[in-house]
């Protein structure tokens, strides 16, 4: 009784020390949540770098997880763990490398394989890696073809990828073991629908190619009716491609100088109305105040005079000071590069006229034409050691 009393006299005095001395180690209102943060359990969010003496519990936890002496099947359950924690905290990249890491442990679980493939999936397809997520459901599809979570993967995937039709496979197939889930019907019908959509447009680009090339083709025979030659870049011959069809459709389809077709640099390319006829862009270039004007759609059939008159008619260009640019005072030519020459075009000429002239030929689908005042200094000092001759 002695012994039980003294027993009861120790804990009474050790009761009334703990009442007056404040327990040193305690959280407290300042840093509760602090210390909190350092628990495992409590973490909010895990640390990029684990300092074993800022986070000891960790530490030790990661050190069971990696521990290499476990069996294979307990190390790669660790690392799933550990990769549905960042998974949860929505760091996909270190629950990546977490599932990568248990399926390197090959530890023959098959149903373990299969959820770490279909978790490394949704991780990737989260960051947005289409076709690893994808390659990662196929992997846990061919493990277990009825694994739910994989299938609806693997066509989300497909869908993202607008891969319609095999998105409509994978819901297929989906359906065959699961046939009342509203995530595989929803996915299938949302990837028939796409598909269907994407089938149309296919069609139509289709279409509408086939009828441009059909354009393409006539107005190509229109201008070799005409005898009208098309400038085309010396460039290293081609193998069977030296007939004149071939070279005249390559000078067609591109039209271009220094890799800028015609309706690229000038927003303008030649066409062929209802009518029959072409209509050119047509550039007329001021050298003297390196000015220029730009006629977008120049019918063939009608002459330069008619164009003159409209551009210096009662009102001249402001950059036209001393008034001289009057129709009837100007003189156009044609350059032929090829030969450093100029020839002179008669402004009654229509342009169709022009463009069938033995020396003309169209460069980047834009013919251009030089205008000059007639008897101006500038003119005389122009044409000075070039060679004119008249179209």
């Amino acid at each position: 009784m002695n012994q039980q009393d003294d027993s009861d006299d120790g804990m009474d005095e050790f009761y009334d020390k703990f009442k007056t001395q404040r327990y040193r180690k305690g959280f407290n209102e300042n840093n509760w949540e602090e210390e909190f943060d350092k628990v495992p359990m409590f973490m909010k969010t895990a640390p990029e770098d684990i300092d074993p003496n800022k986070y000891p519990e960790l530490a030790c936890l990661q050190a069971v997880i990696h521990n290499e002496d476990r069996p294979p099947e307990e190390q790669a359950k660790s690392l799933k763990d550990e990769g549905n924690a960042f998974f949860k905290e929505k760091n996909y990249q270190k629950s990546i490398l977490s599932y990568t890491a248990a399926l390197k442990k090959q530890c023959g679980d098959q149903d373990l394989n299969t959820v770490l493939l279909t978790n490394r999936a949704a991780a990737h397809f989260h960051i947005g890696n289409m076709r690893s997520a994808l390659n990662d459901a196929a992997a846990a599809k061919k493990i277990k073809p009825d694994h739910l979570k994989a299938l609806i993967r693997g066509a989300q995937c497909c869908i993202k990828l607008r891969l319609f039709a095999e998105a409509v496979q994978w819901c297929d197939e989906g359906l065959k073991f699961h046939p009342s889930d509203r995530k595989l019907q929803e996915l299938r019908a949302a990837a028939d629908q796409q598909k269907r959509a994407a089938d149309r447009d296919a069609r139509k680009a289709k279409a509408k190619e086939k009828k441009l090339h059909g354009e393409k083709e006539a107005l190509l025979a229109a201008i070799k009716e005409r005898g009208i030659k098309l400038h085309q870049p010396v460039k290293a011959p081609q193998p069977n491609s030296d007939s004149e069809d071939e070279g005249s459709s390559a000078a067609l389809a591109q039209l271009k100088l220094d890799g800028l077709s015609s309706q690229e640099a000038t927003g303008a390319q030649v066409f062929m109305d209802t009518h029959g006829s072409l209509h050119w862009p047509v550039l007329f270039l001021y050298p003297e105040h390196q000015q220029s004007d730009f006629i977008s759609a120049f019918c063939e059939s009608s002459c330069f005079l008619d164009h003159l008159v409209v551009m210096f008619g009662e009102e001249l260009p402001p950059w036209d000071t001393e008034r001289k640019y009057l129709p009837s005072n100007l003189q156009l030519f044609f350059e032929n590069c090829e030969e450093d020459t100029l020839y002179q075009v008669e402004p009654e000429k229509s342009l169709l006229e022009v463009l069938q002239h033995k020396r003309v030929s169209v460069r980047a689908g834009t013919p251009s034409f030089i205008v000059l005042v007639h008897d101006s200094s500038f003119r005389k000092q122009f044409l000075t050691e070039k060679k004119i001759h008249r179209l």
